[in-house]
C-alpha cells in the first residue's frame, strides 16, 4: 500500500477534504502518474471522484465490533488538521 495513504476511518470522522485527498493519492498511484497528461485529465478525475465516493460510503457504512476500539487519528491527519486551524 501507498505509505501517504493513512487509515480514515478513526475516533474522529475524517473531513470530505481528506477522503477527497487520499482518493486522489489512490489515484496517482494507480494511474502511474502525479499530474495525469491532457488526454487522461477527465478519466482521471473521475476516477477521483468514484473513489472518494466509494470510499465515503465506506466510512458511513463501517461498523466497529462491540468493544473494539476505532485506531486512533492518524498523526500525520492531526498535523494537517492542526495546520487547516492555523492558517483559517
Amino acid at each position: 500500500m501507498c505509505r501517504s495513504i493513512v487509515v480514515l476511518r478513526g475516533e474522529e470522522p475524517a473531513t470530505p477534504a481528506e477522503v477527497e485527498a487520499a482518493s486522489r493519492q489512490y489515484v496517482r498511484k494507480v494511474a502511474g502518474a502525479r499530474v495525469p497528461s491532457k488526454p487522461n485529465e477527465a478519466a482521471f478525475e473521475r476516477a477521483v471522484e468514484e473513489v472518494t465516493r466509494a470510499t465515503a460510503r465506506l466510512l458511513e457504512e463501517w461498523v466497529t465490533p462491540k468493544g473494539s476500539r476505532p485506531p486512533a487519528l492518524a498523526k500525520s491527519r492531526a498535523v494537517a488538521r492542526a495546520k487547516a486551524v492555523g492558517s483559517g
